[in-house]
């Protein structure tokens, strides 16, 4: 049984690992704060994707709106599958690694 994590997406597959604590849906790990959507550009590290996230800079200068891009790493939970190319939902949460302070909630179509 999948618990409430207080954001309202679709249930992850089927698979369930009780020992994965790195979970929010099964394990005890909890997201607050920042909630965006990026695409995978990098799934080759373990339990571990790099996400880009674009977003508009306005330069005030030019009047003028640009892209920008930022490349954040998340975690992957065990029931969630993921591949370079794929639109995901990802949720802020605790420090897990150095560089990992997001994790996987969702894959979009």
């Amino acid at each position: 049984m999948t618990r409430n994590i207080g954001i309202k997406v679709s249930e992850p597959g089927s698979e369930i690992d009780e020992t994965d604590k790195k979970n929010p849906f099964n394990g005890t790990l909890s997201v607050r704060g920042k909630l965006f959507q990026g695409k995978v550009i990098k799934a080759k590290a373990k339990d571990t994707v790099v996400l880009e996230k674009e977003s508009p800079m306005y330069y005030s200068k030019f009047k003028r709106y640009a892209r920008g891009k930022n490349s954040i790493h998340a975690h992957v939970p065990s029931n969630i599958q993921v591949k370079e190319g794929d639109v995901v939902v990802a949720a802020e949460c605790r420090p897990l690694s150095k560089s990992v302070a997001f994790v996987v909630v969702e894959v979009k179509k």
